[in-house]
């Protein structure tokens, strides 16, 4: 009882501290990193790659170091150029912090539901510096599709990798969900990529804020590079490449839960 106890105000004090930096966060995004690339637009990508990477580790370091976590971060094999898209599954809002750590010396854009843009501090203002692409599942079908060509645009244009939860939402139960193929498919439609698959586990029971609240120190994350792919043809039909790379995170899922499981 007495170490349970230990182990929750553990995960009282770590959630305290990323919510007191990431306050700090706030201010200092919009006093001073707002402004600075505004002023020099082309320092903007080295700017906002070191910002965003300051950000991930201050999400990440007290639930490390205070509250016992283990955490496994991505290799950096995302080159920060255009034409890269990253796809990772999602279990826990741990993963956008994953997603950041993955690229070299810059940043992704990520896209987001379109109501984290508003009224949540720091995300919100952080959505509309870093020009994330905004979706909104419960728009209606014409907005829906309004929206799905305006992400399309957005990511051909991008001068940095572009980022997709395929599955849409956080998974339930720890398994790959089915995709919303049609915005992922409107951004293969839109131009040739380098595709990076990512697959993470571990993190899903923690799936929330309020769930960090509990044992810290029982959250065994990992997350590997699963396969990088070519998407060459725009025009060709992006339906079996999208069951290709659902097909690989699934086997790569029951690889990496196989290969942690301890032997008899």
């Amino acid at each position: 009882m007495a170490k349970r106890n230990v182990s929750k105000l553990r995960g009282y004090l770590a959630l305290l501290l990323v919510c007191f930096l990431y306050a700090v966060c706030d201010v200092v995004q919009r006093v001073v990193i707002s402004p600075l690339v505004k002023l020099y637009p082309k320092a903007r990508i080295p700017v906002l790659g070191r910002w965003i990477r300051a950000m991930a580790y201050f999400g990440t370091a007290p639930l490390r170091s205070v509250g016992g976590a283990s955490l496994q971060f991505p290799p950096q094999v995302v080159p920060c150029a255009p034409g890269k898209l990253i796809l990772m599954n999602h279990q826990s809002v741990i993963d956008i912090l994953l997603v950041v750590k993955s690229v070299a010396y810059g940043y992704p854009r990520i896209v987001t539901r379109a109501r984290y843009g508003r009224f949540i501090p720091l995300i919100s203002h952080l959505v509309r510096l870093y020009q994330y692409p905004t979706v909104d599942p419960t728009a209606n079908p014409r907005e829906v599709l309004k929206m799905a060509r305006a992400m399309s645009q957005e990511a051909r244009d991008s001068d940095v990798p572009i980022a997709i939860f395929p599955e849409g939402t956080r998974t339930k139960d720890g398994e790959i969900g089915s995709f919303r193929k049609r915005g992922l498919a409107k951004v293969l439609k839109g131009r040739p990529w380098t595709v990076y698959v990512f697959v993470v586990d571990g993190y899903w029971e923690k799936s929330h804020v309020k769930d960090f609240l509990a044992d810290l120190s029982a959250l065994d994350g990992r997350v590997e590079h699963a396969a990088t792919l070519e998407w060459t043809d725009p025009d060709a039909d992006p339906g079996p490449f999208i069951t290709k790379v659902r097909d690989i995170m699934s086997e790569r899922l029951t690889e990496m839960r196989s290969n942690s499981t301890p032997a008899p």
